[in-house]
């Protein structure tokens, strides 16, 4: 029963994370809703809304307090960076097919080594770093044969994994002591309200007319106002399957998992987007993946 349970969870960890970029990527550049900022705001506001309930209400998690205003506003800037790298996602969703956005996001590994040497002084083995030269190497490749090679919609993806594995960095720096720590599910319920707070306004300047937009597209087709909420409440879905994953399983698992998403993600979007992928493309993406994989190994290996 309990294995059922655990492969009930994985399955589901897969939907909704696929399922949030696939959608994503179907409102921004097929449906078009041209509105990365606003799209991401509602993410926000749903993670504000249904992390609260499933903490507080449904004690998915216990609910762990914010002890002082140091500790609030060292979550307030995990926050702010957790906003612009899944803004940053979301707009070169926009301009990239899913294939390519996946085989940049997978050189999330070297940013995070780069980060921890810089921040922390905090230096691998020399093997962990050999195996980022296929990471680094195969999104190269995979740029050069890029069919829909887009350059304002790279340096966006290439910025939203920065952010993310920055986010990472200062979350094991800012948030080490043990009265500080948080789980991810208390930390997602005090940093998305952060989020909300600063792409309101974003959203309202960088998007005139939003909020009308949205309301009369909604007005014309139900659908619309259907797909964008079921959108929001995934995109909270993906971090507690994430959450819950860890919790029965463990973080490698997630890790491993992880992984493989990133290609059954490519192959789900091609079929269903039929964007054309090139031989160059999909080996540059192959040797990320591998590079990944190894880089997965060396770090367990050094532990």
């Amino acid at each position: 029963m309990r294995s059922l349970f655990t492969i009930g969870l994985i399955a589901s960890w897969y939907a909704s994370n696929i399922g949030v970029l696939l959608l994503n990527k179907f409102l921004l550049s097929n449906y078009g809703f041209k509105y990365p900022i606003f799209l991401t705001l509602c993410h926000m506001m749903a993670c504000s809304l249904l992390s609260y309930i499933a903490v507080e209400w449904l004690k998915i998690a216990p609910m762990q307090r914010v002890k002082s205003r140091l500790q609030m506003m060292k979550i307030s800037a995990l926050g702010f960076i957790f906003c612009l790298s899944v803004v940053g996602g979301n707009i070169s969703l926009r301009y990239l097919p899913v294939s390519f956005n996946q085989a940049v996001g997978a050189t999330t590994p070297f940013f995070t080594a780069v980060f921890a040497v810089v921040m922390t002084s905090k230096r691998e083995g020399w093997i962990t770093y050999v195996t980022l030269v296929p990471v680094v190497a195969g999104v190269i490749i995979a740029s050069g044969g890029e069919p829909l090679f887009h350059l304002f919609g790279f340096m966006m993806c290439i910025g939203a994994t920065a952010a993310r594995a920055l986010k990472s960095v200062l979350q094991g720096l800012l948030l080490s002591s043990e009265g500080e720590k948080l789980n991810s599910m208390n930390l997602l319920m005090y940093m998305a309200p952060v989020a909300v707070m600063a792409l309101f306004p974003a959203a309202l300047y960088m998007e005139k007319g939003v909020v009308g937009i949205t309301i009369a597209l909604a007005r014309d087709d139900w659908k619309f106002l259907i797909y964008l909420l079921f959108n929001s409440a995934l995109a909270y879905f993906v971090n507690l399957a994430n959450f819950l994953v860890t919790k029965h399983t463990s973080p490698l698992t997630l890790q491993v998992l992880g992984n493989a998403k990133g290609a059954v993600a490519v192959v789900i979007s091609i079929l269903i987007f039929k964007n054309p992928v090139s031989i160059t493309g999909m080996l540059g993406y192959s040797l990320t993946v591998a590079g990944v994989i190894l880089y997965t190994e060396a770090k367990k290996r050094s532990m």
